[in-house]
C-alpha cells in the first residue's frame, strides 16, 4: 500500500499576517477572565455575517428593519437561542453557561461563508475554542467542520488527536479520548442511552478511547464502550462491548476480526 502523507499548503503571506491577528486577538480576549463571552460571540457573529455593518443595537431596535433581518440578527446573540443540551436533565446550567456561547460560535461559525471548508482557519479557530469549552485539550487539538458537542465540558483530550467532519461527541457523560486519537467522518460517540419502554429513563455512562485508537468512517461508539489502546472500530460498526487494544472490530455488533500487526506479542494488547 503506497504511504500518502498530506500535503503541506501555505496561505499568502498577507492572508496569514491578517488570519493570526484576528485569531491571536480573538484568543487574547478569552484569556481574560473578565471577558464577556456572550457579547464577544455577538460580536464576532455579527462581523462574520453581516461584514462591513456597525451599530448592531439600532439595527434590532429600528423599525424599518425587516422582520426577519431582526430575527436574524438576534439570533446572533446566544442569549436568544435554546441548544438541544440545554434540555438534558443532567446539565451543569452554571458550567454550561460558560460554554454555551463558545459553543454557538463554533456551529456557527462552520456555516458561515468564512468558515465551513476553510481548513486552515477553521482548525485553528476551533483549538483556540476547545481550550475553554473542553475540560481538558491537549497540545495539536485537529478538528474539522461540522463536529458537535453536547455539553463539551465533559471533554477531556490528548494530544494529537484528529476529529475529522460531521462526527457526534455526545458528552453527557465523560468522554476521554488518548493521545493520538483518530475519529472518522460521521462517526458518532455516545455516553447515554433510553430506556426500551420509558425513553425518559436516561442512563449514562463514560467512554473512553485510549491512545492511539481510530474510530472510522460512520462507525458509532455506545454508552459505557472502552475503546483500548490501538483499537480500532471499523467503517459502519457498532461497538457495543469493550474494544480489545490493538484489535479491530467489524461489523454489527462489532466483534474482533483482525489483530494490528503491530501488537505486542505479550500482555494486554496481545491475541496472536
Amino acid at each position: 500500500m503506497p504511504r500518502r502523507p498530506l500535503r503541506h499548503l501555505t496561505l499568502p503571506d498577507a492572508t496569514s499576517r491578517l488570519y493570526d491577528q484576528w485569531l491571536g486577538e480573538l484568543s487574547e480576549r478569552l484569556d481574560d477572565p473578565a471577558c464577556d463571552r456572550y457579547a464577544l460571540c455577538r460580536e464576532v457573529l455579527f462581523d462574520l455575517y453581516y461584514p462591513g455593518f456597525s451599530d448592531y443595537d439600532g439595527l434590532v431596535a429600528d423599525p424599518a428593519t425587516p422582520r426577519t433581518t431582526r430575527a436574524a440578527l438576534l439570533a446572533l446573540d446566544p442569549h436568544n437561542v435554546t441548544l438541544e443540551p440545554e434540555h438534558y436533565h443532567e446539565i451543569d446550567p452554571e458550567r454550561y453557561a460558560r460554554v454555551k456561547p463558545l459553543l454557538w460560535l463554533w456551529q456557527s461559525f462552520d456555516r458561515s461563508p468564512m468558515g465551513g471548508g476553510n481548513v486552515a482557519l477553521g482548525v485553528a479557530l476551533r483549538r483556540i475554542l476547545a481550550r475553554h469549552v473542553f475540560h481538558r485539550c491537549g497540545r495539536n487539538f485537529k478538528c474539522f467542520q461540522f463536529v458537535e458537542f453536547s455539553f463539551g465540558y465533559n471533554m477531556e483530550v490528548g494530544d494529537d488527536v484528529v476529529i475529522h467532519r460531521h462526527v457526534l461527541l455526545d458528552d453527557r457523560e465523560r468522554i476521554v479520548l488518548g493521545d493520538q486519537v483518530s475519529i472518522s467522518d460521521y462517526a458518532n460517540v455516545y455516553t447515554h442511552s433510553h430506556d426500551l419502554v420509558d425513553p425518559e429513563e436516561v442512563s449514562s455512562t463514560p467512554v473512553r478511547l485510549g491512545n492511539g485508537v481510530r474510530i472510522t468512517y460512520h462507525a458509532t461508539v455506545l454508552e459505557g464502550v472502552d475503546v483500548g489502546e490501538q483499537g480500532m472500530v471499523g467503517a459502519l460498526g457498532v461497538a457495543t462491548k469493550p474494544v480489545r487494544p490493538y484489535h479491530v472490530h467489524l461489523g454489527i455488533p462489532a466483534v474482533p476480526k483482525i489483530v494490528k500487526p503491530n501488537a505486542p506479542d505479550k500482555g494486554e494488547g496481545g491475541g496472536r
